[in-house]
């Protein structure tokens, strides 16, 4: 287990529930808004666009209902270059919807998902044709929160060892407070992280979650297992934890219209680092520069800068980086 351990290259698939979502237009209150934008907002699809977008071969399982909103869904998750081919549309059941209200202090999100067909997947997924020939499968820790069989599903896919398996798996933790009214999220959370190979979790979550004074190190202490762990500390830094060492690289400095979605562009592009063979280093830049496209805009997908310019990113010093303020020429 060392830091050049990765998922072999190859096709990515994304299992979780995406909405239809609602954000005023231009940003403010929902009070005082008269013009709601329609986007779609889903954390594993999220990552899956973005992954596309970094030329990524990816695939998105999920349920939507056979509705405008799931229609709408499909469409535009498939529009970005993924394949939305096996997602199942559900006639008696709804697409969940959610709906964005900037903040002075941030955004409040309010859900309706409750009985949603994407609260009917279940570990039947596991045996479909995109989960056997992938190298690698995203989850997140919304997905066990919205059912029984959702959280089996997730369970099923940590169950089996590495070396038992085709594909490796990663997982964000995408704490969702109000998705855990039984307050089982910090055990269930940390026992389904440990047994991934990739972890991703934001410094604030895990210490809302494991302990209010928790760094990165500490972080590593609740979660030993996974090969790769890494804590983003939000504008500050992110750090990767392998049994060879530990790498932190700062976040890029740009001036932010709605941070919902940047934890999972983030995600997208450090996995497409480790996808593409790119160094530890390397690929915690991807992330950052990825999570700036989804803070620029108010939708949660944004787009990349271009290839070139990514690639002059990736070969700056680290002082160099380390001052970078032109992120978008």
């Amino acid at each position: 287990m060392t830091a050049r351990w990765r998922p072999a290259p190859g096709p990515v698939v994304c299992v979780g529930e995406t909405m239809a979502a609602l954000a005023p237009e231009p940003p403010r209150s929902l009070a005082d808004a008269t013009c709601l934008r329609l986007s779609v907002a889903g954390a594993e699809s999220n990552v899956a666009m973005y992954l596309a977008d970094h030329g990524v071969p990816v695939t998105w399982l999920s349920a939507l209902g056979d509705d405008p909103f799931g229609h709408r869904v499909m469409e535009t998750v498939g529009a970005s270059g993924v394949d939305v081919s096996w997602v199942r549309l559900d006639a008696r059941r709804s697409t969940g919807l959610l709906v964005k209200e900037p903040q002075g202090d941030g955004t409040r999100v309010h859900y309706y998902r409750r009985g949603s067909a994407a609260s009917t997947l279940g570990p039947d997924l596991l045996r479909s044709d995109p989960v056997r020939a992938a190298s690698l499968v995203h989850l997140t820790g919304i997905t066990p929160a919205l059912s029984p069989s959702c959280r089996e599903l997730v369970t099923r896919a940590l169950d089996v060892p590495l070396g038992e398996r085709t594909y490796a798996v990663s997982f964000d933790v995408n704490h969702r407070p109000a998705l855990w009214p039984d307050a089982t999220d910090r055990d269930v959370l940390r026992d389904l992280a440990d047994r991934a190979d990739i972890v991703l979790v934001g410094l604030d979550e895990a210490q809302r979650l494991w302990g209010a004074d928790l760094t990165p190190s500490g972080v590593r202490e609740v979660l030993p297992c996974p090969r790769i762990l890494v804590v983003k500390d939000g504008a500050e830094a992110a750090t990767a934890i392998t049994s060879e060492g530990v790498y932190q690289v700062p976040a890029l400095s740009t001036a932010v219209v709605e941070p919902v979605g940047a934890g999972d562009a983030f995600a997208a592009g450090f996995l497409a680092g480790m996808l593409t063979n790119a160094t530890m280093t390397e690929a915690l830049r991807l992330g950052h520069i990825t999570a700036v496209s989804a803070l620029r805009v108010t939708a949660d997908h944004g787009p990349l800068p271009d290839v070139r310019h990514r690639r002059r990113l990736l070969g700056l010093t680290a002082e160099e980086w380390a001052r970078c303020d032109d992120f978008a020429h």
